[in-house]
């Protein structure tokens, strides 16, 4: 009888993970930079050499960002309207900009936080050619 090797992968926990990435750092090492640009991943990281070509975050993020600014600016909207009745293209104005810079400060971060609790869970997306 001959003993085959079941060596189990090391565990990766999913929380420091989670939040190296939305820091847009190596969910391994946590030194190196997650993101090329605003959201575009890594074929690699710079530091620890951890391959991130393969993880696609796809929409999630985008979902993700929508999902929170709306459930956050909604009730501020609706109290703003209620309470103060500024003028319509004050509260426009100031909607607009709130929710655009909320967007933007978001979308990298929560990038960040799915493509770390992908490499967390050993999910290697379609294959192993870097995507788009």
């Amino acid at each position: 009888m001959t003993m085959t090797d079941t060596t189990e992968p090391e565990d990766r926990p999913w929380k420091p993970a989670v939040m190296r990435g939305w820091r847009r750092r190596c969910p391994q090492c946590g030194a190196g930079p997650m993101l090329r640009g605003y959201l575009k991943v890594r074929d690699a990281c710079p530091v620890c050499g951890e391959e991130l070509h393969h993880h696609r975050a796809d929409d999630g993020p985008a979902y993700l960002t929508i999902l929170i600014v709306g459930h956050l600016l909604a009730p501020i909207l609706l109290f703003t309207f209620t309470k103060f009745r500024p003028e319509p293209l004050v509260m426009a104005v100031g909607f607009t900009i709130g929710t655009v810079a909320l967007s933007l400060y978001l979308l990298p971060r929560l990038k960040g936080a799915l493509v770390a609790l992908q490499w967390a869970n050993r999910m290697h997306g379609f294959g192993s050619t870097p995507h788009d």
